[in-house]
């Protein structure tokens, strides 16, 4: 497995009394921002992601904040995820965080998915985290301390139209997190389920647009954009990584994903009947010859409409800062 190294990566572990953090996803995006706010508090940190090409442009934007190595991972994969992990402990020191923040986006109707977009959906936000935390927990437990974060999201609390495998996989991960956090208590290892709204971190240019894929852009990449429907990432970052370190079972991140939370808890039914108003309004399977999957910069380009990329500049200035 290809490996990109930052300065520190050659460091044997007792040169260095910093505490290690593993960021898995952490190449662009939320995951970036969360090994800056990581590596601001003193820890050294190692980000993993899938792309190498990610990883050198995520070392040359993290360097200045601390001491960061790049390692090539697919969550996906549990034998590199423990590799990953093994060469963590044994070159860079003992892992006392991680936190999972990999994730994949599909936004399409139903009709247009098939079950590959679940098995990619489940295999990297559901088996990711499993993968990630089943791996480090016997060192942290065997040391009696550490800190295992998971990013899920609102859409693991409550299923949003046309995010259907999105949703599966992240309420998957809910359930593993929030069981993993009740079963380790009393052991100084804990586990955060972390609960993110919508965010302006870019990553609507890496989400993948299925059926009429130029329309589910016009409706996904302004509410991941606007101010009053998502939040700045740079502080959502710093509420994660404090809830991490602080051993917290979960954090709910923005007032409309706790609000979500809790109508659904009182009006599940109703709820799920007002989601499906909600989808009704959203775009139409198209027929078979005007279905082509797009990610976020070609749907965009497809779609030609200045009136969306004006309702999406805050999203766009964000992938630019987050190297989305």
């Amino acid at each position: 497995m290809d490996m990109t190294e930052g300065s520190p990566a050659t460091e044997s572990p007792g040169h260095d009394d910093r505490p290690v953090a593993v960021v898995l996803g952490g190449s662009r995006g939320l995951g970036l921002l969360i090994a800056r706010e990581l590596l601001a508090r003193g820890h050294r940190v190692v980000v993993a992601a899938r792309d190498g090409d990610e990883l050198e442009r995520a070392t040359a934007t993290l360097s200045d904040w601390g001491p960061v190595s790049t390692q090539r991972c697919d969550v996906r994969d549990r034998h590199e995820v423990g590799e990953l992990v093994g060469r963590v402990e044994h070159t860079v020191g003992p892992i006392e965080v991680l936190v999972t923040v990999a994730g994949v986006i599909q936004a399409a109707p139903v009709e247009s998915l098939v079950l590959h977009d679940f098995e990619d959906a489940m295999d990297t936000m559901a088996w990711g985290p499993i993968h990630a935390a089943m791996t480090v927990l016997p060192h942290m437990r065997r040391r009696g301390h550490g800190r295992i974060g998971t990013v899920t999201s609102i859409g693991g609390m409550v299923s949003p139209p046309h995010l259907l495998p999105y949703a599966t996989a992240k309420f998957a991960a809910v359930g593993f997190s929030d069981g993993l956090a009740a079963a380790l208590s009393g052991t100084g290892v804990t586990a955060t389920t972390i609960v993110p709204g919508l965010m302006r971190t870019g990553g609507h240019e890496h989400a993948r647009f299925g059926g009429d894929a130029p329309a589910e852009y016009a409706w996904f990449a302004p509410a991941a954009s606007l101010p009053l429907v998502s939040v700045d990432a740079d502080r959502a970052a710093r509420r994660i990584v404090d809830a991490v370190l602080a051993g917290r079972p979960m954090v709910v991140l923005t007032p409309l994903a706790w609000l979500g939370i809790r109508v659904r808890g009182l009006a599940p039914g109703t709820t799920t009947r007002v989601l499906g108003l909600v989808g009704r309004l959203l775009p139409d399977a198209p027929g078979r010859e005007g279905a082509r999957t797009a990610d976020g910069r070609e749907a965009a380009r497809r779609l030609g409409s200045s009136f969306v990329d004006r309702l999406t500049t805050l999203g766009e200035r964000a992938a630019r800062r987050n190297l989305e």
